[in-house]
């Protein structure tokens, strides 16, 4: 079958696929599987702390040791709270924890305590951002607490798996998505709105190299406003690229057995990074196999509205609000705000750069610059050689005048690499724009005596020479020269 995705034809759709028989569109739910920013773990005092050496991270409760009773976390308990909140869902203010059965190696106790019919956290929404100024909602089914499970080695001998119990235990949020999510582009939006809420909040340090968030793909094809697929789910996605690239893979192997008359079976499948595609790892398991039922050690969760108010109000500033109000305050565009909002830590640095100074002029050197120069770099925003009042500073000297836009390019370059406030490196270098009307008029009328064909050739009616004039003007200043005053002193004296 001649295969076509969103990314290869202009005129698809994301998230359609043109099969031989016609075009197929996917539906896409996920299931958001976030560590809480927790200490200890969720149910016993062992630590949660990643990287700890194999099995040392492991209390008599982890290990599922007879006579060994669970205790809930408080902790987790309100993490768990404040991101429904910062999810605009509904907060249940009874909820139950269920033992969910099934059997292995890494699983000691033989079942993992999660929540099933009655979660902690109901139905909410978020809104992501699309191409071109366009929005989606996608709506939120559940939020549930549950523990991890161990870890199996495959790799560490020829014959033998190897087990390790450090994450045993460890508090998760699964957060799940509805089937609203119809491209791989939405699904990778999707998560990245998710892990900036969570950062936001601090119940999630949104770290998928270190598997503190991880997605799992439910993946099904349906021809245009047909009834649902069948579904395929594909776990432990750790990374954005992984994302879409195994939701489009499966969509199009579904599409492929499809046209060729054959059925998708429900199962749950791995994704191969070397191959790109999508492999069978087990039948999926319907709830009623996992013989769920309510933990008999543990009671029901209850709590009062006076205290979910209480972690209501103590919620930060969230993107979609902060996004408007950088928007109001600043003048900056949407776009730009919404890039910034994207982590904490970059609207931190950009109000203390923006202030009382041009805000859209700020966004674009944060942005393009800044973030330019630390992606070659291999930086965070935390470890920027430049800082907030340094970028601040650059700003300014651009907005009096004392620079050129061209010649700060030039400093911030030096900036990254010396740590040097801007206006030392101006003075070192005697980078001082021009702006004196009676020095630039000189350089002026020094390129007209040099150029007298080349007037002729203007006054005769070719306005486009106009532009080599300034940039000659501009070549014998070094940069230096105030742009606008050249342009205004010049047309006077061309005429």
């Amino acid at each position: 079958m001649n295969q076509v995705s969103s990314n290869n034809s202009k005129k698809l759709k994301p998230g359609q696929i043109q099969g031989d028989t016609g075009l197929w569109e996917m539906v896409i739910g996920l299931e958001i599987h976030a560590q809480i920013s927790s200490k200890s773990k969720l149910f016993s005092g062992a630590s949660a702390t990643f990287g700890a050496g194999a099995n040392t991270n492991v209390s008599l409760v982890d290990a599922a040791m007879p006579g060994m009773l669970p205790v809930i976390n408080q902790y987790c308990v309100e993490q768990a709270v404040k991101t429904g909140l910062a999810l605009n869902a509904q907060i249940n203010n009874y909820s139950v924890f269920d033992r969910k059965n099934y059997f292995y190696a890494d699983l000691p106790q033989g079942y993992q305590i999660s929540q099933f019919t009655k979660p902690i956290v109901g139905e909410g929404e978020i809104i992501i951002d699309l191409d071109e100024g366009k929005q989606t909602t996608i709506g939120i089914e559940r939020l549930h607490l549950e523990q991890d499970a161990g870890k199996s080695l495959h790799d560490q001998h020829p014959t033998k798996t190897y087990i390790d119990l450090n994450r045993t235990g460890v508090a998760l949020m699964e957060i799940v998505s509805k089937p609203d999510i119809r491209s791989p582009q939405e699904a990778g939006l999707f998560v990245k709105k998710i892990r900036s809420i969570l950062r936001y909040v601090g119940s999630c340090d949104g770290n998928m190299e270190e598997g503190s968030l991880r997605a799992d793909c439910n993946v099904s094809v349906r021809r245009a406003g047909e009834e649902f697929g069948t579904r395929c789910e594909i776990k432990n996605l750790n990374s954005i690229r992984f994302i879409n690239q195994a939701i489009q893979s499966e969509a199009e192997r579904q599409v492929e057995i499809l046209e060729s008359g054959g059925s998708i079976n429900q199962e749950t499948r791995l994704f191969d990074t070397s191959t790109g595609e999508t492999r069978s790892m087990r039948s999926k398991e319907d709830a009623h196999d996992y013989r769920y039922f309510p933990d008999p050690d543990l009671l029901p969760l209850e709590f009062e509205d006076s205290w979910v108010k209480g972690l209501k109000e103590s919620l930060p500033e969230l993107p979609d609000t902060l996004r408007e109000r950088l928007v109001l305050d600043y003048g900056i565009t949407p776009y730009d705000a919404a890039v910034l909002v994207e982590e904490k830590d970059y609207v931190k640095f950009y109000e203390k750069a923006a202030l009382g100074r041009d805000g859209k002029l700020t966004a674009n050197w944060m942005i393009s610059e800044l973030f330019g120069a630390l992606k070659k770099e291999n930086l965070s925003l935390l470890n920027s050689p430049v800082s907030p009042e340094s970028l601040g500073e650059l700003i300014t000297l651009i907005t009096d005048g004392v620079i050129s836009g061209k010649i700060a390019k030039d400093i911030f370059a030096e900036m990254m690499i010396s740590k040097k406030k801007p206006i030392e490196i101006v003075k070192d270098k005697g980078l001082e724009q021009v702006s004196d009307d009676n020095e630039i008029l000189k350089l002026i009328e020094s390129v007209i005596a040099d150029n007298q064909d080349k007037v002729k050739q203007y006054l005769s009616g070719k306005d486009k020479l106009f532009g080599f004039f300034v940039g000659q003007v501009m070549k014998v200043s070094q940069g230096k020269a105030n742009p606008g005053i050249v342009n205004k002193l010049l047309k006077e004296n061309l005429k």
